[in-house]
């Protein structure tokens, strides 16, 4: 019986997994790379296309943690700056194209914490995207559709739900801060 592609994924990183070490972390966008190369024929994959769900899990690895998950989204489809706490992520882009954009943490003599914007990357089929524990991003659908894949060393629910240990930013007049809007 021949592996479909998300299943020699599946295998590669779980036959690699360990601490996070450039090693692993070259190791696991270039096993993402692959995957999105799968063809659409196959079945998991053909699914995805036809039904395309705003978010499906298709693993949650029982003995490391790790979880790759698939997103369908819509043109224009906008994600606040935010990061994964102590997680890294990858995304791959299957189908489509979302821009993402860097922001560095920075902090005024008084105190207030805010963002400055480093750069926006064009993100393109068949390329995938790190993120590090800490590094803070967003993204926006840029084309029609996309398809995108993301890796995540653990579950991000419950490191948000139950740790709080994500950081989600708002706008408040113009600037990108950690303080809820007033109202």
């Amino acid at each position: 019986m021949d592996n479909t592609a998300l299943e020699a994924f599946i295998g590669d990183v779980r036959s690699r997994w360990g601490p996070l070490t450039s090693e692993l972390a070259a190791a696991c966008q270039n096993a993402m790379e692959t995957l999105l190369r799968a063809s659409p024929e196959e079945g998991w994959l053909a699914a995805l296309h036809q039904d395309a769900p705003a978010s499906a899990e298709l693993h949650r690895d029982p003995d490391h943690g790790f979880m790759l998950l698939a997103h369908t989204e819509q043109a224009g489809l906008y994600r606040s700056p935010h990061d994964h706490g102590r997680s890294w992520v990858l995304y791959g882009i299957q189908r489509g194209e979302i821009e993402m954009g860097t922001y560095a943490r920075v902090e005024t003599d008084a105190g207030e914490i805010g963002l400055v914007k480093r750069n926006t990357t064009l993100v393109r089929t068949g390329e995938a995207q790190l993120y590090l524990p800490g590094d803070i991003h967003d993204t926006r659908c840029a084309s029609d559709t996309a398809l995108l894949f993301r890796f995540t060393e653990r579950d991000l629910r419950a490191e948000d739900r139950q740790h709080h240990r994500l950081t989600r930013y708002v706008e408040r007049g113009g600037l990108w801060t950690t303080e809820p809007t007033s109202a």
